[in-house]
């Protein structure tokens, strides 16, 4: 098992997130586990790009470490978020893809994640209801687009701020330089917070990008980069790449790539609030990856849910699957009456809560799994606070930017999408 952890005094938080791999391989799964030469064979590649992102934190060309580090920012934003608050009801945040999965990740954490509504698609419904609503003097927006000429963005921007009756903007976040969202900015004399240019948009959620909304629904954007720095600390001052959770979680992907050229790998998250980082994560690795006829295609089957629809298909299907199932444990201590369990026949159920439910299931899914001969990685967090999920954000941002180093593609671009949002804008002008 491989463990993350921060050193500290006896008082620090216990350590972020733990892995545990040993049944992905043969002697667990069997025939369809994850053969051992195998990983062997790429852990001197992984130790290179262990090697290259030490440089790059040492130099300061990654900017998604950077942000691991970084405080100074911390108090202007908790400000911001404190003023909104006191200002709005509710903020709706306009944006899509990396400009709100991050966001919308570590918002989950927050105790006031009610007062907060992504509209990330081009749901222009749902947006007329909330232009409609009876809250609409009380709810404020916030735009994001690094590009600043994202069109779904641009397009929601437009039917809010075109309005006859006055809308509160509460801020635009989009990189420095000319831009429609800029000009548009410029034209209702909005506030701008600078976007980082070189900060893409799925590895900007540690960044204003994703703690600012997260940080108005009551989310602790420096417990989510403290819990980030542990993983990233452990991560690169490992002395071998067996010792590094990331590297492994990349070469074993790699490893079913070369294993199983349809290859899938299946996040199933069990606990609360978590479905929204997988959400995050399945951009993270299909936009990183896919490339060149590389990569592996993400499937998010959250638990307990997808056992009631997926499962089925994973246990008995084709076994080109890697599996992870990520663990947290639901605090809520609500527990079940005994005696009226025991009433209906339901006694297993007496003075267990729903998280003992989901603890349970979670176990018996890896295990059959495990059973069926495929392979399952496992990973636990102490909580579903904004710790564990920085944790888990700079564990997968690691290990997708590992993967891509062991596939020798580039990760942080995506020339297929940005072909798509040209070939969307030539045929709206093309339009009558």
């Amino acid at each position: 098992m491989t463990r993350y952890g921060c050193e500290g005094p006896p008082s620090a938080v216990a350590p972020a997130v733990h892995q545990d791999i040993t049944t992905c391989f043969a002697e667990a799964a069997g025939a369809g586990g994850i053969p051992r030469d195998a990983l062997d064979g790429l852990l001197p590649e992984a130790g290179r790009a262990l090697a290259d992102l030490r440089r790059a934190r040492t130099v300061g060309t990654q900017p998604f470490l950077a942000y691991a580090d970084a405080r100074d920012d911390l108090a202007a934003l908790a400000a911001l978020a404190v003023e909104w608050r006191q200002q709005f009801r509710h903020l709706v945040v306009l944006g899509t893809g990396g400009a709100n999965l991050g966001g919308q990740a570590l918002a989950a954490t927050g105790a006031e994640s009610e007062r907060l509504l992504f509209l990330d698609n081009g749901d222009g419904d749902r947006l007329d209801r909330v232009l409609r609503g009876p809250d609409l003097d009380h709810t404020g927006f916030l735009i994001i687009s690094k590009s600043g000429a994202t069109a779904e963005t641009l397009a929601q921007a437009l039917l809010v701020l075109g309005r006859t009756e006055p809308v509160n903007v509460a801020a635009v976040i989009t990189q420095p330089g000319a831009s429609p969202l800029r000009r548009l900015a410029d034209r209702f004399g909005l506030t701008v917070l600078d976007h980082d240019p070189a900060l893409g948009g799925r590895f900007s959620a540690l960044s204003l990008v994703g703690l600012l909304p997260a940080m108005f629904a009551g989310a602790d954007g420096g417990a989510a980069r403290d819990g980030a720095l542990a993983v990233l600390d452990a991560a690169l001052e490992a002395h071998v790449p067996e010792d590094s959770a990331p590297a492994m979680g990349a070469a074993l992907a790699v490893c079913a790539m070369q294993a199983w050229p349809a290859a899938n790998v299946v996040l199933m998250p069990y606990g609360p609030g978590l479905i929204p980082l997988g959400f995050w994560y399945r951009q993270l690795w299909a936009e990183s990856l896919g490339k060149d006829g590389q990569g592996s295609t993400p499937i998010l089957a959250p638990g307990p849910v997808d056992q009631h629809s997926q499962l089925q298909l994973f246990l008995d299907g084709p076994g080109v699957n890697l599996f992870t199932v990520l663990e947290a444990p639901d605090l809520t201590p609500r527990h079940v009456d005994r005696t009226l369990a025991e009433e209906i026949g339901a006694g297993y159920l007496g003075g267990r809560s729903i998280g003992n439910l989901v603890t349970a299931q979670a176990r018996a899914t890896a295990t059959m799994l495990t059973d069926a001969g495929r392979p399952v990685r496992r990973l636990g967090v102490p909580a579903t606070d904004a710790r564990a999920v920085g944790a888990l954000m700079m564990h997968f941002m690691l290990e997708t930017v590992v993967a891509a180093h062991l596939l020798g593609v580039e990760p942080f671009g995506q020339p297929a999408v940005e072909r798509g949002k040209e070939l969307a804008r030539r045929y709206l002008e093309a339009e009558p």
